[in-house]
């Protein structure tokens, strides 16, 4: 199973960087770095700013979240092409203390209508071990809008 569309996970890579982080205000906003998108499996990092924080300073739950969502539709968009989140569920399990967060995602099943989807993210912090942080699982739908390496 590979994104439909392309041949290799760099093309998917570059059109992930140009098109879901360079056209999204939002990602682009928050530097999402795609590190893996290929075969029902995405990979995101991010470094945590200041001003994604909340009073304790650890990384707000919505940017927990928005990683976790990611994580999932990119995963799913491997699979299946254009894709958005019908909905997911999150599990909050540790303080997002670290300097950087990384989220995995991993399609569970593929359908023509939906794709059912989960995802795991880790807090990381330089010289310590990543902390599981979150946990979710999605429901992300196909738009039926076909992508290519061109767009």
């Amino acid at each position: 199973m590979s994104r439909p569309g392309f041949d290799n996970e760099q093309q998917v890579l570059d059109y992930m960087k140009r098109i879901a982080v360079g056209r999204s205000g939002f990602s682009s906003f928050l530097e999402l770095e795609p590190v893996r998108c290929w075969e029902g499996v995405a990979e995101i990092e991010m470094d945590v700013r200041p001003e994604m924080t909340q009073h304790h300073g650890f990384a707000h739950g919505a940017i927990v979240g928005l990683m976790a969502d990611n994580a999932c539709a990119w995963a799913a968009s491997s699979a299946v092409g254009d894709v958005v989140t019908g909905s997911y569920t999150i599990n909050f399990l540790a303080p997002a203390k670290g300097a950087k967060l990384r989220s995995k995602g991993s399609v569970v099943k593929a359908g023509k209508r939906q794709v059912v989807v989960r995802a795991d993210v880790w807090s990381e912090d330089g010289g310590s071990d990543p902390v599981l942080v979150a946990v979710a699982q999605a429901t992300i739908v196909p738009t039926g809008i076909a992508t290519s390496k061109a767009s």
